[in-house]
């Protein structure tokens, strides 16, 4: 016999066991074929089991949305990890806003209220950047990776030597169903037999099934680890973002709000809304360190006697339109009333410039 003819007569072989538990399983499904039941013990690890990779899978793809909400991106990367490749570097959400500020921010003047303020916020979006990085990697290594070699390794096998166990089950059933139907000595003999090694098999399988199974516990543990490792990186990331924050907080805290207050009160599109804008609390006590009776008084004396004085420039300002003057923060300039001026403003000059300033954002000098 050639090797050709004994794998034809394997395949048929194979064949025929492949029908006949098909027809065995579908008799049990009908109720007119004899079914082993499994243990409650046995049973009850199934379950567990199958609750494990269930929930496993939903938690796991929830959290990769979570880390990467772009669709497309999550395609890419799945695409490259297959592959066994590297996917590209690419920016994140907050990075690709951080920049865009700073680029802004450039443009429009480092030395001005608006640009300064921007580059702050672009340089504190572009560190939650690389502390959003930070947290896809960690959480990644420690609690992607370890739930996914669960369902794409352990419970793979799981579920191979369950199959195995099946189907030696429907091989004790069919030869127990065999037994039954036994008349002749001799045959009933033989299917005794028959069952004896369907039996030991079907046992055996049950074992191994059994073993395999009573380890989805220790898996549990191992997943509350990783769990653990997650929840330290989402906690080490939101520390870092909060403190990124309250840092770009108290430097924007130096930016007066008169900027707002004034951009309100005029036609600047950026500000489209007549409501007056009310100054934060902390705004409030700054300009009134600057606003005390001495203040108001030199003010008014600059006023009433209608010279001139120099003052020193105590915050960056953009000018709302062509009437005003913008100022440099510490810078020195000329600055004196005009009859019928609104008693907020007074005229200031640097060199041939001129234009409206706040009285709020200068200091007079002696």
């Amino acid at each position: 016999m050639n090797i050709m003819d004994f794998n034809v007569k394997k395949l048929a072989a194979d064949a025929g066991t492949f029908l006949s538990r098909a027809v065995q399983f579908t008799e049990e499904k009908l109720g007119q074929a004899e079914k082993t039941e499994f243990d409650a013990h046995l049973e009850n690890l199934l379950s567990k089991a199958e609750c494990t990779k269930h929930w496993t899978e939903k938690i796991m793809r929830q959290t990769e949305v979570l880390l990467q909400p772009n669709p497309n991106a999550r395609i890419e990367e799945f695409v490259y990890e297959k592959l066994d490749r590297k996917a590209p570097s690419r920016m994140s959400n907050p990075e690709l806003l951080g920049q865009f500020m700073v680029d802004s921010g450039s443009e429009f003047g480092p030395g001005t209220a608006y640009g300064n303020a921007l580059i702050k916020c672009g340089e504190t979006q572009k560190r939650i950047g690389t502390a959003d990085r930070e947290l896809i990697q960690t959480a990644a290594i420690n609690f992607l990776t370890p739930l996914r070699n669960f369902i794409e390794g352990d419970y793979k096998t799981i579920t191979k030597e369950r199959k195995l166990l099946q189907n030696k089950r429907l091989d004790l059933d069919a030869a127990k169903t065999r037994l039954k139907k036994a008349k002749a000595a001799e045959a009933r003999a033989a299917s005794e037999q028959e069952v004896r090694i369907a039996q030991s098999e079907f046992d055996r399988q049950a074992e191994i099934t059994r073993l395999l199974l009573e380890g989805i516990s220790s898996t549990h543990a191992h997943h509350l680890r990783c769990l653990n490792d997650f929840v330290e990186a989402q906690m080490t990331y939101y520390a870092q973002c909060y403190q990124y924050m309250l840092d770009l907080q108290k430097q924007l805290g130096s930016f007066p709000s008169m900027v707002l207050a004034n951009n309100n009160q005029s036609s600047s599109t950026c500000a489209p809304s007549s409501s007056t804008t009310t100054p934060s609390a902390s705004v409030t006590a700054s300009l009134s360190s600057v606003g005390n009776s001495a203040a108001s008084l030199s003010f008014g004396e600059l006023k009433s006697s209608g010279g001139s004085r120099k003052a020193r420039v105590l915050y960056d300002y953009d000018a709302a339109n062509s009437s005003e003057l913008s100022l440099l923060a510490d810078e020195v300039i000329m600055v004196y009333s005009i009859p019928g001026m609104d008693s907020d403003w007074l005229m200031g000059e640097r060199g041939n410039q001129k234009g409206k300033v706040p009285i709020t954002y200068l200091e007079l000098l002696n």
